[in-house]
This record gives C-alpha cells, structure tokens and sequence, in this order.
C-alpha cells in the first residue's frame, strides 16, 4: 500500500490532528521567517527565551481561529474557492488578533518590529494555503507534477485531451469537475468573447473559434465539449455547423433546464443533441392553455408506456392533474413511466394520483370500465402501432389496432361523458402509400364523424340506442420525433458507434422532426383548442434531408465519410432503398385550407369528413374482410376511403403469406 492510499484511510480525528501540528509548525515557521525578513538575520531572535511568548501566543490564537472558520472540515481532495476565502480570513484574523497581543505587550523588552506582524500575516497565508493546495494535487495524484496542476499537455499523458467551448460558469465547472475525475484532460477554452480571447482561464488558454485549427496544433485536442447550456438551439446549431469542419468528437454538457432541475449535473457529457442541429428553438407554453384540459381534472392516457405517451405523461404531472389513468398493454413499459412519475411526484411534492393500469383499446368493454369507474375528463390517445414496415406486413394488427382502438376507446369515452378526447395523428395520414398512414387516416375520420353526431348509434350496438354526445374530440397532426421508438437518430449513433456502415434508404429521403417534449407540449396545447372534429397541424419547420443528418452525425463524431473520392475515410453510408410503404418525403395536409390558431406553432386544418352512417358501414366491411383474410378488400376499403390513398407494392401479410405457401 502506498502512503497515499494509507493516509486516506486514517480515521477523520488523527487526519484533523496531523493539519493541526502541521498548522502549529507553520505558525512558528512563518513568525521565525517575519522576524528573517524584517531583520536579515536570525541571530536577533530568541524563541526559546526572550520571544517565547510570542511563539507560543502565535499558534494559541491561530489554531482556535482555525477551528472556528473550519479550516479542518474542508476534504483536501476537493478543496475548491470556498475553502480558499475561508484560509485567507482565518489567516487575516489570526494576524490581527497577534497585533493586539504585540500591541498589549510593547513595554517587553524583546524586540518586536512593527512591521512583523504584516510578514507573518503574508508568510503564514502563502504557507498554510500553499499546503492544502500541495497535498490537494498529491491526494489527486499530480503530487509536484507543476504541468499537470495547470492542465498543460505533457507527451506521455495517454487521457483524451478536450477543448470546453465556452468559457463561462459551466465551462469553469466543467473543468474542475474533469480535473476531479481524471477521466479527461482539459487543454483549451473555445470562446467567441473577445474580451477574454488570448487569456488564460483556470489554467487554460482561450482560444476564438476561428483559431481552431492553431488550438488543436498546439494542444492534440481530440474532442470539443459544448458547456453552452444557456445558448438558443439557433446559436448552437450555427456553433455545429462551424465545428462539423474539424476532425473533432463533438460533446455537450446538458440544458440548462436539466441542471437547474438537479436531474443531471455539469459534468454528466452526452452526444450532442440532434435537436440542436436543427437549430429550432421551442416556444414556451401559454399556461392557461396548457392547463385547461388538465389542472384538477382525471386524466388518462393511452400507450402511457410508449415514447410520446410517456412523454406527455411527463408533461401533464407539472399540471396538476387530481389523477392520471396510465393505459398501456406492455407491463414492463407501464411499469417504467409509473415508477419514474411516482420518484417525480415525491420530488417535487405534488399529490396527484397515479393509476397504472394494464389494458388493450381494442377492448371497449375495458376502456368504458376504466372511464366510469374514474370518471375521467380528458383522454389523450397515443397508443397505436406506428413503424410502417412492421405494420405494412401485419395488416390486420395495424387496422385492430390503429382504426378499432380508436373507434373503441372513443365510444367508450363517448359513453362515459369525457369531455375531451385528443388523438395523436401523424403526417403519414396524408395522402398515405401505406397501411399504417392510412389506418391513422382512418382514426381520424371516424373522430370527425362522430363529433357531427349530437346523438350517434354507436358501431357494433345491439340495441341501437343514440347515445348523447358530449365529448369535443380533436386531433393532432405532426411528423418525426427525435428519440422516439423507431426513430433514425439512435439508428445512426449505433452504426457509428460500430463503424458503420451508416445506411439509408434514399439520397433524397426527407422528415420532419421535433423534440419530443416540444411535441407533447404542442398536443395539450392543440387539444385545449378543439372546438370538436378539429384537425390539428403542428408547425414542423423545414424538412430535413436525411443523408444531411447522417453525414452532419458523422462529423460531430469526429469522423470522416469514406467514398469513392475519399476511400481512407472512417464510416461508409449505404443506401438501401425505401422499405415497404415508405414514402420519399411526407406532408401535414391533404389540403391547402389551413387556418392559423391563438398559438403560433399550431395551425387548424379543414379536411373532408364522411357521414357517421356511411363510415359505420367501411367499418362494418373492413371488419368482415379481417375475418376472412382478405387483405385485397382491405386495401379496396382503405383506397374508396382514405383520400389520396395509394398503396405501392402488392399486399405481404406474413401470416396470410404462410397460409398460402402451406395450401400450395
């Protein structure tokens, strides 16, 4: 066992023994240098004799001063600014309080120059703080290592060498919180600030960012840490567009949101949001909107467990809702979103009640008992099955599934009286070429038939009774999110994380995309907003190429694209043509008639709508044509139906496949 390992494992009073003898020597030392100083020689000094009470009143007042200030309750490993002010008073109060004794005492005969106590003042500051900060390097393991305590590079140093790009609050603790963990070594600050250009911060150089490439000459920096927590999405992603140039691995600390939350801590680094390569910053929400539909109502939500459900979930806990009803059929899913709610709500003190339930919406049955039995106000329905090629080629349980969960779910509400009943849509419902687009499509339409009914008989009731409606139902239309299940982006980090190849299944390919929270922010919004049988779009921005995300995902990588023209490149994309029902680049509206809301990133779209009779009845075939397999009829009923539908390929259901090559 080394000495190091060996006093750290000193019980704490033998550890705060040893800094006070070494605190007493330091007094005597530093009052024996005052007199040197003052004198030029030691010989006119007599501890032991003349001036002993001087040097045993020096270390009496010290050590209790000390004591007081808590000096020997600072840790040495993780001695910081705080500690430091707290020597410097110590140390100034000390000195003081030894000017009163030598003042009290001028008539004795030793001599005592005036000036001494001002040398012992210094002499004991510059010693007992030059110490600590000593035995702080030692017990880090930079014991008189003078390059490593200013974070310069040395040549055999093998840590990964970072740049903090920004050099503010969050850069500074940035760096304290590397220097700590020794994981990383900090050689430079990138700062734009030209106040502070060319100047050296906690040891480290500033550089601007137009002196990248000299930085990483001089330093051998290998990756580039964004400590910008406060930056708008659009400066940030001016900022990635700048550093995509550089053979750098590109990372961040988290929001600020995120570190004044306390979720996660300065130096908790992660990949770089893509949010911030879209360079689209979320508008706040309007509260009174936001709250509406929620503040001290019975909230469910439906596929609570799956990526937007979750996150709306997450969203609706800040409302104050009286209670919210978790739906979801996977148990491990619902499990997850209840116990993160539950650790949110005895965090921040709230009394909303959650209720996890297990659950299909193809049972209406089910559904109506759980609205009942709550009481439920509002129904967010998020569950559906959404990846199109797993739906593509299991038809029947895409249309189970996304057409009778909803057509269930919302007579159910419209049974129990839920006053508002929002359906999460997608821009794939538009002008669909695929089973999973045109089944949404379909939800939708069943939504707007049933708001024109005051009084509908309900599909599939025996007794056709005209049930009173008073559920205004509304829906959400919007395209990609970044992170969600199925997504693309923690595709290509997985690839790259591999070494490629990335691939994609077209050069042209575009999406639109949006965070998940601003998403789930946008919908409460939009469903506040129905009126009934309302079409909702969400302002999406501009499309986005996705060759561009995963060549820009590469480059922040600190990669290179390997091609024809660069063949020594690091990561290859492929392409692999488009997948079953993929479309080349999607849309918001059927058509053009869209209206602009009270929010400025929602709009109101006017989309044809079917009689509730006439739609019973697609229902009615759609539901024969299931039973019997007959996935041709399936397809008829979704193209007579669903405007724009056009389906591309034949129909591939695996098990309808497998009947057929078993009866051949």
């Amino acid at each position: 066992m080394n000495l190091r390992a060996w006093l750290l494992k000193w019980p704490r009073r033998y550890k705060r023994l040893l800094q006070v003898s070494v605190d007493v020597l330091i007094c005597w030392l530093a009052l024996w240098l005052a007199f040197w100083v003052r004198l030029g020689t030691d010989r006119l000094v007599d501890p032991f004799d003349e001036h002993l009470w001087l040097f045993l009143a020096a270390p009496a007042i010290a050590i209790p001063v000390y004591i007081r200030s808590g000096m020997y309750r600072a840790v040495l490993r993780y001695l910081g600014n705080d500690a430091l002010v707290s020597i410097f008073k110590a140390v100034t109060i000390s000195a003081l309080l030894l000017a009163l004794v030598v003042y009290w005492y001028r008539d004795v005969q030793a001599l005592v120059p005036r000036s001494l106590v001002f040398n012992y003042w210094w002499l004991s500051l510059l010693m007992a703080g030059g110490v600590r900060l000593l035995m702080r390097q030692y017990f880090m393991g930079n014991w008189l290592n003078v390059r490593a305590a200013m974070s310069l590079v040395g040549k055999d140093d093998d840590l990964p060498r970072v740049a903090i790009y920004g050099a503010g609050t969050a850069g500074n603790q940035l760096v304290a919180a590397l220097r700590m963990g020794r994981s990383m070594r900090p050689v430079a600050f990138i700062d734009d600030d030209d106040s502070i250009a060319t100047r050296v911060i906690a040891g480290l150089k500033v550089y601007k960012p137009k002196h990248i490439d000299q930085m990483i000459n001089e330093t051998a920096a290998q990756e580039i840490l964004l400590a910008i927590p406060s930056a708008t999405r659009a400066r940030r992603k001016e900022i990635l567009q700048h550093l995509e140039a550089f053979p750098l691995h590109i990372r961040s600390v988290p929001a600020i949101m995120d570190l004044a939350s306390g979720r996660v801590r300065v130096d908790d680094i992660q990949e770089v949001d893509i949010a911030d390569l879209l360079g689209r910053d979320a508008v706040p929400p309007q509260i009174e909107l936001f709250e509406r539909c929620i503040r001290d109502k019975v909230v469910m939500v439906t596929g609570a467990g799956g990526s937007i459900g979750s996150e709306i979930c997450r969203q609706l806990i800040g409302s104050r809702p009286r209670t919210l009803v978790l739906i979801d059929h996977a148990e491990f899913n619902l499990y997850s979103i209840h116990s993160e709610l539950e650790d949110s709500l005895q965090r921040e003190a709230l009394t909303t009640r959650l209720v996890p339930i297990l659950g299909s919406v193809r049972s209406q049955a089910h559904m109506l008992d759980v609205m009942r039995a709550w009481r439920v106000d509002t129904v967010y329905h998020t569950a559906a099955y959404k990846h199109v090629p797993m739906v593509e080629h299991n038809i029947a349980e895409g249309v189970r599934n996304n057409v009778l969960g909803t057509l269930n779910t919302a007579q159910a509400a419209l049974k129990a009286g839920v006053e508002h009943f929002v359906l999460i849509s997608t821009d794939k419902a538009v002008r669909p070429t695929n089973v999973m687009g045109g089944t949404k499509r379909l939800a939708e339409m069943i939504l707007q038939a049933l708001s024109k009914e005051s009084a509908p008989v309900l599909f599939n009731d025996p007794g056709g009774v005209h049930q009173v409606n008073k559920t205004r139902f509304t829906m959400v239309r919007f395209g990609n999110v970044l992170g969600s299940s199925g997504s693309v982006i923690p595709l290509f980090r997985e690839q790259i994380k591999r070494g490629g190849p990335v691939t994609v299944t077209h050069p042209s390919i575009t999406r639109y995309f949006m965070t998940i929270s601003e998403a789930a922010q946008l919908v409460i919004q939009a469903g506040a907003m129905g009126q009934g049988g309302d079409v909702f779009v969400l302002d999406m921005g501009q499309p986005v190429r996705i060759l561009d995300l995963a060549e820009k995902m590469i480059h922040l990588s600190g990669l290179s694209i390997r091609s024809e023209r660069s063949p020594l490149g690091d990561i290859s994309i492929e392409f692999t043509g488009l997948r079953p029902g993929e479309k080349l680049y999607e849309e918001l509206l059927i058509g053009d008639n869209v209206t602009p809301t009270d929010h400025p990133m929602i709009m109101r779209a006017s989309e044809e709508r079917l009689p509730w009779e006439r739609l019973k009845s697609v229902l009615e075939n759609m539901l024969g044509a299931l039973d019997r397999d007959d996935y041709d009829r399936v397809r008829q009923l979704l193209r007579e139906t669903v405007s724009g539908y056009a389906p591309e390929g034949e129909i591939v259901d695996w098990i309808h496949v497998q009947r057929y090559t078993d009866l051949q």
